[in-house]
């Protein structure tokens, strides 16, 4: 049995692979998408995570446009967002910004926007925005310079990773947990089956 769908990720996150791995389903490329990911002034969080995820998928559709090959193949971007009230936190870069996230995330409700964009062989685009709301219990000074000192903040949208060491500070978690990873799971297979994507071509295999 073999398949003629492909599927491209625009994105070069191991954890959204894990998570489409997890769900049965392999990439056929991977095109991280280097994009200017600063806020616009006034942009509201979930504005945020579907403006971002939308012109990812339509910068990998513009460099494959004119490559027959993938001429027909299924586009999948996304963008998490995390996000205090309307301040949105960056992806963490540097020790300090991961150590400013970590003290205002301290004993506080936070959310966590996910923007999921599909574009079908036929180019439609279509779009989700999942929101998990996450509390976080008071940090000490100890627990966030340790942290801090794994290095599991590094490239992490509010300086921290749910999925490792930080799955610790969590109290409460309201939602999607595979959001908060990164790529909501649910939603993702939703968006791939309601357009003609054979998600489980694979389970079939055994």
């Amino acid at each position: 049995m073999t398949r003629s769908q492909k599927l491209i990720l625009a994105s070069g996150s191991p954890r959204r692979l894990e998570l489409l791995g997890q769900a049965g389903i392999a990439p056929d490329r991977l095109m991280p998408m280097d994009l200017d990911e600063t806020p616009q002034r006034s942009e509201h969080p979930r504005s945020l995570a579907r403006r971002l995820s939308r012109e990812k998928a339509e910068a990998a559709l513009a460099e494959t446009r004119s490559d027959p090959a993938w001429k027909d193949a299924y586009i999948l971007a996304a963008d998490t967002v995390v996000a205090v009230g309307r301040r949105i936190l960056p992806k963490a870069e540097l020790i300090d910004e991961a150590s400013n996230a970590l003290y205002l995330l301290s004993g506080r409700n936070h959310r966590v926007f996910t923007g999921v964009c599909l574009v079908t062989p036929d180019r439609t685009v279509r779009q989700k925005i999942v929101e998990t709301r996450v509390r976080f219990k008071r940090l000490s000074r100890m627990e966030i310079e340790s942290y801090l000192a794994s290095g599991q903040w590094r490239g992490k949208a509010g300086g921290y990773a749910v999925q490792g060491l930080a799955g610790a500070f969590v109290v409460k978690l309201v939602g999607s947990y595979t959001n908060v990873v990164g790529l909501p799971l649910y939603e993702t297979v939703g968006l791939l089956t309601g357009e003609g994507y054979d998600v489980h071509f694979k389970w079939l295999e055994g």
